[in-house]
Order: structure tokens, then C-alpha cells, then sequence
């Protein structure tokens, strides 16, 4: 088998078929994900050992395989002519290579097009601060970043430095000077990077993940000294965000981050993708704004409280998930099935319904 072509036509099929991942594993049909469902290609010969390890070092430079060898899993990106872009995690099961590759379209989709609450837009304009958007993995939160980076890039003349583990969206040349670092390739990791930037001159940061506590405390510090920062974090809603992130410190230092937070944080997007009714999935975001009273809570303390005042807060551009669902329901965008089930309170989906 000639690996690096029978890639190309595995990869073609992705984009023909509007996939959004393509899975290889041992014993298997290559299978690609459709509308969330998993879909073998029957017609595919099943892969080998052998099969699964040419693919994968197919894709690699001999750097990356040795690390892989090293290491036994790696995250890399990977350009499909100019179809489009492939996250691609390569990793071991039971002693053979299995591959996960994500896609990446070319065209990167605006606030609208996603269709994403219109305060986003608001969040781009700022001239600093800190912009969490959480959310479990595979809900759309890099996807969303780039929306708002992009927006940025056609309307303001800032340099923007992005520290991403792997890129994966890539940005036309507009207004914007768009500098995007690789962890492993162009920097050895998100704090090292993240450490750097403050000799690079930038006005925008964007930081793909917030792993570790000195990456979260700089990320902080960034969003102090006058610089508009993106970053993601994996958790479900704004109040467990801010308990995760003043969790990572130690005791001693956790009431200056609460301050530090409460005075830089400038809003939490926790978003959730949803199966659409005509098919496809649909985000329904909960959004947080960092105003007086939020600022309030988070100095002392009261975390719990953010989900009333959110509640409360609708006019000021907040809106709580299920809020945000029920109004997808009416819409007829998404059915009252889903949104029970992916509700927090499910209960209050029927309240607020009625």
C-alpha cells in the first residue's frame, strides 16, 4: 500500500462527505463521523497493524516520529492540500498505532455563521482583559475562538500572537499582524511561550489551553498589563470555571487571584453543541459578563451565586444554558428531547417553557 495516497483518498472522502472526524484503527474499516454518528467505510479494506503505522508516519517528519516512539502519543496538525486542515492525534492501543484526526475547513466561520450570541462581537472590541471560552472537549471552543480572532484580524490593526497545541485554523492576511506559535515546534510549552510574549510586543493573545498553573497565572498577568487575552479551559459553566482556575493556587495565594480575576476577567462563554433538528449541531452558550456584581462574588467567594445573577442579568448581554436552550427550542432549532438531556436543571426547562 502506498500510505501518503491512500491518506489523500481517505482525507478526500472527509471533505466530500462534510465529516467532521476520521478514525483509523487496528482491526477496523477506516470510519468517519457524521452529524456525531460514526460511519465505517465499508467499502475500505480493514486495517492492519502494519497499515496503521505507515498512515501515521506518513504524516510525520522524522522529528515527530522519534518523539512519538518517545513518547507513545503526540498532537500535530496537518495541511490536506488546500482542502483544509487536520488536527491528528497518533497514539498507542494494545502495541499497534490508532490515529484520530479532526477537521479543520479552510474558511474560518464568523460569530453569525456559527451562530453564536451577537455579545461575542462586544468581547473583540476590548482593549484588554481576560475572555474564558470553556466547554468539554469536542464542543466547539476552538472553532468559536477563531471566529473571534478572525473578527479582530478584519477589523482592527493589532498584532495578535496565538500559542496553540496544534495550530489549527490559520488566518488571511488583513488588518491584523497574526504571529501563531506551535507548542513543540516553535516553543517548548504554553508557559514558556506565554512568558515570552511580554518581549513580543503583542496586543492580542490567544492561549489554545490553560493546563497548568504557571500557564493560568500568566495568562492572568497578561490580562493585567493591558493586553486583550483568549483562553480555553475544560469545564462546564462560568462559577465551576472560577472555582477551577482559583483551585489550581495554593491556599495562601487563592483570595489575590480571586482579586486578580475579579479585576481582569472580562466574560466566560461555556458552551455545549447540540444536535440541530435538520441536522448538524447547534452551540447554545451560557455567557457570563464580569460586572459589578460578578466582580463581587468572585472576591468573596460566592461563586455558587453567578448562576442568579446571570439569570438576572439578560439585559446586560448574559444569558444562562437554559435560557439559551429554550429559546432554541421555540425556535424549533433543537428538540425539547435534547435539551432535556442536556440541561443542568431539566426541570427548569419545562418551567421556563411554560
Amino acid at each position: 500500500m502506498e500510505y501518503l495516497q491512500y491518506l489523500k483518498k481517505l482525507l478526500d472522502i472527509v471533505v466530500k462527505e462534510e465529516a467532521s472526524d476520521l478514525d483509523i484503527s487496528v482491526g477496523h474499516a477506516p470510519c468517519i463521523r457524521i452529524t456525531g454518528q460514526l460511519v465505517p467505510l465499508g467499502q475500505e479494506k480493514i486495517i492492519s497493524a502494519k497499515d496503521s503505522e505507515g498512515i501515521a508516519f506518513s504524516m510525520m517528519t522524522d522529528l515527530q516520529r522519534k518523539k512519538f516512539i518517545d513518547e507513545k502519543e503526540m498532537d500535530f496538525s496537518y495541511e490536506h492540500e488546500d482542502k483544509g486542515r487536520f488536527r491528528v492525534n497518533v497514539f498507542f492501543q494494545r502495541g499497534s498505532v490508532s490515529l484520530a484526526l479532526r477537521f479543520i475547513p479552510t474558511k474560518i466561520r464568523t460569530i453569525e455563521e456559527l451562530a453564536l450570541p451577537p455579545v461575542l462581537h462586544d468581547f473583540t472590541s476590548r482593549p484588554q482583559g481576560l475572555v474564558l471560552v470553556t466547554g468539554a472537549s469536542g464542543q466547539g471552543k476552538t472553532t468559536s475562538l477563531a471566529a473571534m480572532i478572525d473578527e479582530i484580524n478584519h477589523t482592527r490593526s493589532v498584532h495578535v500572537i496565538t500559542i496553540e497545541d496544534p495550530i489549527e485554523y490559520t488566518y488571511p492576511i488583513d488588518r491584523a499582524v497574526i504571529d501563531q506559535r506551535e507548542v513543540s515546534l516553535d516553543t517548548l510549552s504554553f508557559a514558556g511561550a506565554l512568558r515570552a510574549t511580554f518581549r513580543q510586543n503583542p496586543d492580542v493573545i490567544m492561549v489554545g489551553e490553560m493546563r497548568d498553573l504557571e500557564t493560568i497565572s500568566t495568562t492572568i498577568t497578561a490580562a493585567e498589563t493591558g493586553h486583550l487575552v483568549f483562553a480555553t479551559l475544560h469545564t462546564n459553566s462560568a462559577a465551576q470555571t472560577i472555582h477551577r482556575i482559583v483551585d489550581v493556587f495554593p491556599a495562601e495565594q487563592q483570595n489575590q487571584i480571586k482579586f486578580q480575576l475579579a479585576s481582569c476577567l472580562l466574560g466566560i462563554i461555556s458552551q455545549r453543541l447540540i444536535p440541530r433538528i435538520k441536522g448538524g449541531f447547534i452551540p447554545v452558550c451560557e455567557v457570563m459578563i464580569c460586572n459589578n456584581a460578578i466582580s463581587t462574588l468572585i472576591r468573596e467567594d460566592k461563586t455558587h451565586e453567578i448562576p442568579a445573577v446571570i439569570e438576572t442579568s439578560a439585559k446586560e448581554g448574559m444569558i444562562s444554558l437554559n435560557r439559551a436552550m429554550v429559546d432554541l427550542v421555540r425556535k424549533k432549532e433543537i428538540s425539547l428531547k435534547n435539551a432535556m438531556d442536556y440541561a443542568v436543571d431539566p426541570g427548569e426547562i419545562r418551567n421556563l417553557l411554560r
